[in-house]
């Protein structure tokens, strides 16, 4: 292991961003004050260009040697999983991220040794690896993290789930979304995509990719604040918001309040849904969809352990990894875990599966954490986290052990 050249501590990661950013102006800084650089390193420093996409994925320090952050079963016990005797069996989750990381198999591996889970390889039948485009894509270390947390931490929440990892050519928005609908041909039941990027006029032509029955599509929502990206936007998918999780030693869960980095507002371009219509939406007046409709754990100081050897500036091992990028994978297990019941029940999987979060937010409010405290920025309304619907934490977190039978019930 070795620390980043020039960065020796956050203070030091914003005087560098900082200095960077005054000689390439036409590139947007994502970390644009102390403030922000307290929300942990951005693995990716600057905004992609339109039509490409990036992850919202920041880090809390160095890698280490050893695990740090909240642990697999302290997470699954804060949020109700343990209760849950059902791990997703006869499910498949497709993971979607863009370039290659050559060692997740490997990595995979380890991280499951490490924490005493399911092994979960290609040889048990359990985890596969898709180019989308049929070729071999080139490795990028940041997408490399990135992949490692989407598989690793898909599994943690519902290990008896296959995984097919979809890699798209490269980050651009027409590759990740083929790489989408390649997840969909694989036999996703449920697709995660930890990416997103500025929304655009036309963004709506492409709504038609999630628009699938029986499929359920996860969204970031980013980990800049207040702002919408699309396909987070998109009124066909799970979008996903920050917060930071408090848990004691043994998991238990403490309290939760809104991560200051979690992406949302009102869309520029998307209709408000029918599924949001009946909620206190601020600003609703617009009649613009809100994002995000739901949250978890993404405060790269209350992140979760991520084991990955593609080399990120030089450093290599366990990764504190937060963002918006860590909620979306453990949400794709929750509703694997769902259709896996479902589908017991000899009911299909689920399909509009916003309709029904929203019915049951409705009904029986109890099922999430409200989260009302904490905010994304300091524009009002649209930045703070209240009682209800708000956002920046959706309808709240899952209570999983209450939800999950909700969704299998539906």
């Amino acid at each position: 292991m070795r620390r980043s050249p020039g960065i020796t501590s956050l203070f030091g990661l914003f005087i560098v961003s900082i200095s960077i950013f005054t000689s390439a102006s036409a590139q947007t800084s994502l970390v644009r004050s102390f403030a922000d650089a307290e929300r942990g390193r951005p693995v990716f420093a600057y905004r992609p260009a339109q039509g490409y996409m990036q992850p919202p994925l920041r880090i809390e320090m160095d890698a280490t040697t050893s695990p740090t952050g909240i642990s697999p079963t302290r997470i699954r016990r804060a949020y109700g999983f343990s209760s849950i005797a059902n791990q997703g069996a006869g499910q498949t989750i497709g993971i979607v991220d863009a370039f290659d990381d050559p060692n997740i198999a490997a990595d995979f591996t380890h991280f499951n040794s490490t924490f005493g889970l399911a092994p979960c390889t290609t040889s048990n039948g359990c985890f596969k690896k898709v180019y989308a485009s049929g070729a071999k894509p080139a490795t990028s270390a940041g997408w490399s993290l990135e992949i490692a947390l989407d598989v690793e931490w898909a599994h943690v929440i519902a290990p008896k789930a296959k995984i097919v990892l979809v890699e798209a050519s490269s980050n651009s928005l027409l590759a990740l979304l083929h790489a989408v609908d390649v997840a969909v041909q694989q036999g996703a039941s449920v697709v995660s995509m930890s990416w997103g990027g500025t929304e655009f006029s036309t963004e709506r032509n492409y709504d038609s990719h999630f628009a699938i029955n029986n499929v359920t599509f996860t969204v970031s929502s980013g980990d800049s604040g207040h702002e919408t990206q699309w396909p987070a936007s998109s009124t066909g998918v799970v979008a996903i918001g920050g917060t930071r999780l408090s848990v004691d030693a043994s998991g238990n869960y403490l309290s939760e309040s809104a991560w200051s980095g979690s992406g949302g507002g009102l869309s520029r371009y998307e209709l408000e849904p029918s599924y949001q219509s009946s909620f206190p939406v601020p600003r609703d007046s617009t009649g613009k969809r809100a994002v995000p409709d739901v949250a978890y754990d993404s405060s790269p100081t209350t992140g979760v352990p991520v084991y990955d050897t593609v080399a990120l500036n030089g450093e290599t091992g366990w990764f504190q990894v937060g963002g918006t990028s860590a909620a979306a994978p453990q949400w794709a297990g929750l509703f694997a875990i769902a259709n896996s019941i479902r589908h017991a029940a000899g009911k299909a999987s689920l399909s509009h599966t916003n309709n029904s979060l929203y019915a049951i937010a409705k009904s029986n409010p109890g099922d999430y954490h409200d989260i009302h405290s904490g905010n994304n920025g300091t524009c009002g309304s649209l930045c703070n986290s209240v009682t209800g619907y708000d956002t920046v934490t959706g309808i709240g977190s899952p209570r999983a052990n209450l939800l999950i039978p909700a969704l299998a019930n539906r």
